[in-house]
């Protein structure tokens, strides 16, 4: 056999020639991201643009999150590309329905490739400064962004381990490492990261591969509209105190920067790659250390 073409199903990449560049292809697989809707916003989330981008690179998109219409409505954008997606229900805190979403897709699919945990609240969860942080508040945030990845991966490493092949990827955020002063969402990004890494060590031997991305200030709806609706201000000037704190020319970044990281560690271009906390700040992390 040509060496161009001594792949395997299980490892697409390994025996391919060393001048050969692995491709951002996720055709056949099938890609769970939770948190595939947003808020109401005129830009796109972290969740829908990687949704759209993996439906663009060939996957099989599970558009999973508690609010059907915007789960449907990000399922619809890329059926009306062409674009292969469904859209499942399920709130991350709980576990049976985690559960069950991961039983579905298998029972569905056969597999699982990607798992992309996106979930995460601040403000809106009732977060603040430890002053005026109360204890409900707390739970809630934590249950939300730190336990509802972890029962997903729970629930879908199973699958992947009997596989020998899979990917997942956590959206923590730079507030885990710079200056933050959001109590609960700073602890349950950085416990995100510390999750990532020693997951990526007890799945290694099973090919599975687990990392985290961290999101500098980007401009999605999240993070700009929740900002300007809390405080009163109109978005632009929002949108334009957030662009002086990126180092990198242009300003903020937007959710196809976190999408295209994504993408970049779901595909083979990536295959070599796990236990990574890979900023995508336009520099911001540049600042610490």
């Amino acid at each position: 056999m040509h060496p161009d073409t001594a792949m395997t199903e299980a490892s697409p990449a390994a025996s391919a020639a060393p001048w050969q560049s692995p491709t951002l292809s996720l055709d056949g697989r099938v890609a769970i991201v939770a948190g595939a809707g947003q808020t109401p916003g005129p830009v796109i989330g972290n969740g829908r643009a990687t949704c759209v981008l993996f439906a663009r690179a060939g996957a099989h998109v599970v558009a999973l999150d508690r609010d059907r219409a915007s789960a449907e409505e990000t399922a619809a954008m890329i059926q009306a590309e062409g674009g292969d997606a469904e859209a499942l229900v399920a709130d991350v805190t709980e576990e049976a329905a985690l559960s069950a979403a991961v039983e579905a897709i298998v029972a569905r699919h056969g597999r699982v490739d990607v798992l992309q945990n996106n979930v995460g609240v601040a403000y809106t969860g009732g977060d603040s400064a430890l002053a005026d942080l109360d204890e409900a508040s707390f739970d809630r945030v934590m249950a939300i962004n730190l336990r509802g990845t972890v029962m997903a991966c729970k629930h879908v490493v199973p699958v992947m381990r009997s596989q020998g092949s899979g990917v997942i990827t956590n959206i923590s955020s730079i507030a885990a490492v710079v200056d933050y002063k959001s109590v609960t969402y700073k602890t349950s990004k950085a416990g995100m990261i510390a999750f990532s890494r020693q997951l990526a060590l007890d799945c290694a031997p099973d090919g599975v591969r687990v990392n985290a991305i961290l999101p500098g200030y980007m401009d999605t709806p999240m993070a700009v509209d929740t900002q300007a609706r809390r405080y009163g201000r109109p978005r632009e000037e929002i949108a334009a105190d957030r662009d002086t704190w990126s180092p990198l020319r242009g300003g903020m970044g937007s959710a196809w920067d976190v999408a295209q990281a994504s993408l970049f560690l779901a595909s083979d271009a990536g295959r070599f790659i796990t236990g990574v906390a890979l900023p995508v700040d336009g520099g911001v992390m540049a600042r610490v250390g």
